[in-house]
């Protein structure tokens, strides 16, 4: 019977990645389609993928297909056939990353889930596939120059931060849900605007398009492909770049390089920075970014806090993390605080030591 789960922890997985003698293509793609079995197809995909060896995230839904993937360059030719042998997937368009790196997945995940992209929309309630119009890398810098445009980011704040197109507006939101209805707020004041939305790989702007003009907006342009797609544009008919800083990427690489210009500042000094890590310490984990100097003193992690709990005896740690899920007081720097700056006092001496 096909293998149809991971069964290797991440030590050999990181081994075996090291010691493959082939370049790795990333890529993603995605398609809202009316799939009548997820969990079948989910099963089927997996096995026929595990065979040539694609790493990275697959979620499957009744409403289609997102991917985040990794391909052996020479299996390149037989993941397409695999693709084209499933009707919901034909003629797929496919996003090549940037930058192709082979650490970028370690394993291949394909879950079911209930939706491809969480949104708390309820999609009856409009039609998901009157979608806006798809702009090329050339016909969006066309309309950034548009004084009778506005564009907007339909990315979280923090992927926002180190990178985005010049004259977007950045909502202030940590997830696509909430960033929906801000954005319906902020149309209020531009509803006679071309409406030009962007996002990483396409996906967001696809919904939030059909949910835009669902609210009676008719001028909606969305860029194809994403910033992933237009940065290979761009580099193809050496077009200049209206995208600055770096593209956030949800993979271990956590971005790709568009332009050479730093946004970002350090979450803790507020010193230039782009590089974005998890905080060390598991009980917190915090997506942040910062800079070299401060990940050196805090070892990796968000604060003082969270570096004494990490200098903890493995076990003094877990009962940390237990007691974290269960009460956010004793989680050292949550996303809020993180966002603000401020930094609460943790007394580890009220960790349990039996």
């Amino acid at each position: 019977m096909a293998r149809k789960v991971n069964i290797y922890d991440t030590k050999t997985l990181r081994d075996r990645i090291e010691k493959e003698n082939f370049e790795r293509i990333n890529l993603s793609f995605y398609r809202y389609a009316n799939i009548l079995d997820p969990q079948t197809l989910r099963d089927s995909m997996f096995a026929e993928l595990s065979k040539i060896n694609v790493l990275g995230r697959i979620y499957l839904a009744r409403e289609g297909i997102n991917a985040q993937i990794s391909i052996p360059d020479f299996q390149m030719e037989n993941f397409k056939a695999i693709l084209e042998s499933i009707s919901y997937f034909e003629n797929m368009y496919l996003n090549i990353a940037v930058e192709s790196k082979k650490e970028a997945f370690l394993k291949l995940i394909v879950k079911v889930r209930n939706k491809i992209v969480a949104d708390g929309l309820e999609d009856d309630s409009f039609d998901v596939t009157n979608v806006g119009t798809h702009l090329n890398a050339e016909e969006f810098n066309r309309k950034l120059e548009d004084s009778n445009t506005i564009c907007i980011d339909m990315r979280n704040r923090y992927e926002s931060e180190v990178g985005h197109f010049e004259k977007a507006i950045l909502p202030d939101a940590e997830t696509f849900r909430d960033e929906l209805p801000e954005v319906l707020e902020i149309l209020e004041n531009h509803k006679d605007k071309q409406i030009l939305l962007y996002c990483t790989g396409g996906i967001r702007c696809e919904k939030a398009s059909a949910f835009i003009k669902h609210h009676g907006y008719n001028n909606v342009f969305q860029l194809r492909g994403g910033i992933i797609s237009y940065a290979q544009e761009i580099k193809q008919k050496n077009l200049t770049s209206k995208f600055h800083g770096k593209n956030f990427v949800f993979d271990e690489r956590l971005g790709e390089k568009i332009t050479d210009e730093v946004l970002g500042h350090c979450h803790i000094c507020n010193a230039s920075c782009d590089t974005h890590t998890n905080c060390k310490n598991l009980g917190c984990h915090v997506l942040m970014l910062i800079c070299d100097s401060c990940n050196s003193e805090l070892n990796g992690c968000c604060s003082t806090d969270c570096r004494d709990i990490l200098q903890l005896p493995e076990e003094l740690q877990k009962d940390f993390r237990r007691k974290a899920k269960k009460s956010s007081s004793l989680v050292p720097f949550t996303k809020s605080r993180l966002k603000k700056r401020n930094y609460p006092t943790l007394n580890t001496n009220n960790i349990d030591k039996n």
